[in-house]
């Protein structure tokens, strides 16, 4: 027996309550934005460190949600995630030449 895929245990998950339907583009792409803000909302009046060190496992929980959302729209939209990721990188990379962007914060086009 094959261990499932994180795909194949989220679309489980989705499948066995009849969630497909609920699950559009559209409405995976408000979910993710309001679970990054769920996210968000705990750093806010904070300091960072204090918020890791007193709030992880909402920081974990909050975290898995937007990715649980992002692997369904991923899977909605046909792409692998693996394959998005690195083509991303390969553009950052060729945005952010190591030689320009080493120890600074400027956005690529204030080199």
């Amino acid at each position: 027996m094959t261990e499932k895929t994180t795909m194949q245990k989220i679309n489980k998950f989705r499948d066995d309550r009849d969630w497909r339907k609920f699950h559009n583009e559209k409405d995976l792409a408000i979910s993710i934005s309001l679970e990054a803000s769920e996210l968000l909302e705990l750093f806010q009046w904070k300091k960072s460190d204090e918020v890791v060190a007193k709030k992880k496992e909402r920081l974990e929980e909050e975290l898995a949600d937007v990715l649980v959302y992002s692997y369904m729209m991923a899977d909605n939209l046909g792409v692998d995630v693996d394959e998005i990721i690195d083509s991303k990188l390969k553009k950052d990379i060729a945005k952010y030449p190591v030689e320009k962007s080493k120890g600074n914060n400027k956005k690529y086009n204030e080199f």
